[in-house]
């Protein structure tokens, strides 16, 4: 297995959206209800907002390919483009997305490697996400990697609002 991480440009745009939609409809398409998925996915994934996303000087994205097929991505943000304020010493992970056929295959694991080498050449001491309540696989994941949960907040998904869970990762 060929495989190969690469930081997203302007060409990687329409991919983006495209893996964005799959992945998230694939993952939370059960438990939500079409009408909050549909007006979610227009939100957050139109081509103006990841092409805003794409540009912040304080996110970078990296596609992870298998075999020369992009297989998932990774969104990571400091600064001010957190959706917590977490501080300047803190790294977030906002998307670990893999397509389903690629799922269980270690991609997850090479996209957070991934994470924490940008953290230590950032001299980040944290790394931190939010993952919805009811995500029992990414929760399982994150806690085997070391991450313990400090709190919550509010996530919309159209018009219902749910929970994430805030987990952070001290590095040492």
């Amino acid at each position: 297995m060929n495989i190969i991480i690469k930081r997203c440009n302007r060409e990687d745009l329409q991919t983006l959206q495209e893996i964005s939609i799959e992945t998230f409809n694939a993952t939370f398409k059960d438990q939500n209800s079409p009408e909050n998925m549909t007006a979610y996915l227009e939100k957050a994934f139109n081509v103006n907002q990841l092409e805003k996303e794409l540009f912040n000087t304080s996110s970078e994205f990296f596609f992870v390919s298998v075999n020369h097929e992009v297989a998932g991505y990774l969104k990571l943000n400091t600064n001010e483009a957190q959706s917590e304020p977490m501080g300047e010493e803190a790294l977030e992970i906002e998307r670990i997305y893999i397509k389903s056929e690629f799922q269980k295959h270690g991609l997850g694991k090479i996209l957070f490697n991934r994470a924490i080498e940008i953290a230590r050449e950032q001299n980040k001491n944290k790394i931190w996400l939010g993952v919805w309540e009811k995500n029992d696989n990414a929760i399982a994941f994150y806690k085997k990697l070391g991450f313990i949960e400090t709190g919550a907040h509010s996530f919309y998904m159209g018009d219902e609002e749910q929970m994430d869970l805030i987990m952070i990762k001290t590095l040492q």
